[in-house]
């Protein structure tokens, strides 16, 4: 049989399955079609630098001042602030949920949510954070942990301690413009 017959063939059953696969795959991800479908199988390391890269160029072509951050305790800085990048990708129950918060030398906190076909973003300041967060909702040792914090949101019904620093990309730049230049 030569190599054309046997191509042929194959083409002809992958368009049957083609045909068939609704029948039996019923369950289509949410994400299929997606810009961001393949950010779903990075591991999370991987996920926390894309956040911060995705943060970092989105903040630039916006015409803000983006620097990288002189330590460890932050991400980068913004107009001079200090800011931590978190970054999360929608979970099956329709939450993001934002992780290893600490309480480190920053001044903000932006939290970067990707869905399907939208982005949510909210931009805390670290003593909001520590008001409902840090020290509140421990993510490794329960509530009474202190290391590490995380909280969830739902981008329909934020935390009303959170609404007003964002929601959208253009709410949460709003909040970043505002932010005064600060001197190095």
């Amino acid at each position: 049989m030569s190599q054309n017959s046997t191509d042929s063939e194959f083409d002809l059953l992958a368009s049957a399955a083609n045909f068939i696969r609704g029948e039996f795959q019923k369950d289509s991800s949410p994400w299929a079609g997606s810009a961001f479908e393949w950010v779903l199988s990075l591991p999370s390391a991987s996920k926390g630098k894309l956040g911060k890269r995705l943060v970092y160029q989105w903040c630039a072509l916006k015409g803000l001042s983006v620097d990288g951050s002189s330590d460890s305790d932050a991400d980068m800085l913004i107009n001079g602030h200090k800011v931590e990048v978190k970054f999360s990708t929608l979970w099956e129950t329709g939450i993001y949920k934002f992780q290893q918060i600490r309480d480190q030398n920053y001044e903000y906190c932006i939290c970067l949510g990707i869905s399907p076909f939208e982005a949510h973003c909210w931009v805390a300041s670290k003593t909001l954070l520590k008001k409902n967060v840090i020290g509140h909702m421990g993510q490794h040792t329960g509530s009474a942990g202190q290391e590490t914090a995380w909280f969830s949101v739902n981008p329909s019904n934020p935390p009303a301690w959170l609404a007003p620093f964002g929601g959208t990309l253009a709410r949460a730049y709003l909040v970043l413009k505002g932010l005064s230049h600060k001197r190095k």
